[in-house]
């Protein structure tokens, strides 16, 4: 019999970063409750409360690798239902600045599917575990304390059917993935904590997805590609093969330009982009469906990490805590990493003291993203925030890195390594990747 923490933890919300949580919750506690708006089982396609459900997703190499820690065969069981699995560096095309990254076999596995079909997978596996069950079509009204508001004892919940009543769940831990949106600041407030500190960056991104079928014996191969918007190119662009034989074809613009979503307009968005070969493939293929969009104004981070106080038994993950700019397609490996950091607490035989989970979480799932998207955001001047020198002095580095890596198949195996959140960001600084890079700049290489 395994041996538990205690008996019931309840995990607030279930998508991507709920799912992950109530699995590694499962190894410490008996019951594992699952609470979510939706209905979860046999969903398929789309979820109500998921706006981007119908976008183009990324789950980054280090996601992929977290998945098949925590879901042995996972990578396999998704190709089984028709995702695509390529080489990361080798097989993808990455351009920056219009050049395509030098080509190199790697270690780093891209699992391309739609966001419906990774949350469907993730979610089959969670509800075989026995500890782990699904409290659907409720909504979340708050949470139970003890009188001395110190520790959360529950959570209260409302059925969204007509005629149900408010009711307590208790619980011994409870953690709040409800994304964004999380009323966890709010309730706080409530109990007479401190507001918890925010930082924002209004980017102003708008993206919108599209899908295709490409016609037999055509010349694009399907593997995903991904145009990174830049100062000088400003709109960007990710496609990628899916289950079913379909191609997911995003475009995406900061500060407003956002594209259209009438499909001449679409197309005419597409050819503005400074790889050609993405408008060839949308006068090629079949498209699908109409483009639909997505806005996304700000990128939002909760330090919560900061609050000198916290009450016992509760924690955030996920986009309760950062929501990041959805062209970097950070935010689902980012929930794996938190994922990750929840393991390493529960295994201390305890529950999770939250402050401290909260500065491991800041540090090691969040923080890097977020310095490293922030960097990459401030370039354009459109968007307000304090370039310092050291953030001026990264933005140079990363344009030498990138210009190396055009025509260096190391420079550029290191630097998708760091993308794709398998390498930290000083990885870049390496004695050997350093002097590659000034290699080529003392070269004139990209100049």
């Amino acid at each position: 019999m395994a041996e538990y923490i205690s008996d019931h933890a309840v995990v607030l919300g279930g998508s991507i970063a709920g799912l992950l949580a109530a699995r590694v919750l499962a190894d410490a506690y008996a019951r594992v409750t699952v609470v979510d708006r939706d209905v979860l089982t046999g969903t398929e396609g789309p979820r109500r409360s998921i706006p981007q459900g119908r976008q183009i997703h990324g789950l980054q190499p280090r996601g992929q690798e977290i998945l098949e820690d925590l879901f042995p065969g996972f990578t396999d069981e998704m190709a089984a239902h028709g995702a695509q699995i390529q080489d990361t560096v080798n097989q993808g095309h990455w351009y920056f600045r219009g050049r395509l990254l030098r080509k190199a076999p790697s270690d780093l596995v891209t699992v391309a599917a739609s966001r419906p079909l990774l949350e469907a997978r993730i979610r089959d596996r969670v509800l075989k575990l026995p500890e782990v069950s699904f409290l659907e079509e409720h909504d979340i009204i708050g949470l139970t304390t003890t009188p001395d508001r110190g520790r959360v004892t529950g959570a209260r919940v409302h059925p969204r059917a007509s005629g149900g009543a408010v009711r307590e769940i208790p619980a011994d831990l409870i953690v709040d993935a409800t994304g964004r949106g999380t009323r966890t600041p709010l309730w706080l407030a409530g109990f007479g904590y401190p507001d918890v500190e925010e930082e924002r960056l209004e980017i102003g991104v708008g993206y919108a997805t599209r899908h295709y079928r490409l016609p037999p014996g055509t010349r694009h191969d399907g593997r995903a590609t991904i145009v990174i918007a830049s100062p000088e190119d400003p709109r960007g662009a990710i496609c990628a093969e899916v289950e079913g034989g379909r191609i997911q074809l995003a475009v995406n613009g900061i500060l407003g330009d956002f594209p259209p979503t009438d499909p001449d307009g679409f197309e005419r968005y597409v050819k503005s982009l400074p790889v050609p070969a993405l408008y060839e493939l949308t006068q090629e293929a079949e498209p699908l469906d109409d483009p639909v969009a997505h806005r996304f104004p700000v990128s939002l981070r909760r330090r919560y990490e900061k609050m000198a106080r916290f009450p016992d038994r509760l924690l955030v993950t996920g986009d309760s805590v950062c929501s990041f700019n959805p062209v970097y397609a950070q935010g689902m490996t980012v929930a794996a990493l938190g994922a990750m950091v929840l393991r390493r607490h529960l295994r201390a035989g305890h529950a999770p003291q939250p402050l401290p989970y909260l500065s491991d979480l800041a540090r090691e799932a969040v923080s890097p993203s977020w310095e490293a998207n922030a960097v990459n955001d401030l370039q354009f001047a459109g968007v307000r925030g304090e370039r310092t020198l050291k953030t001026r002095m990264i933005q140079a580095y990363g344009r030498l890195v990138q210009a190396a890596a055009a025509h260096d198949p190391d420079v550029a195996h290191a630097f998708v390594r760091v993308l794709s959140l398998a390498d930290p960001g000083t990885a870049l600084m390496s004695p050997a990747v350093l002097l590659r890079v000034l290699r080529h700049r003392t070269a004139g290489v990209g100049r």
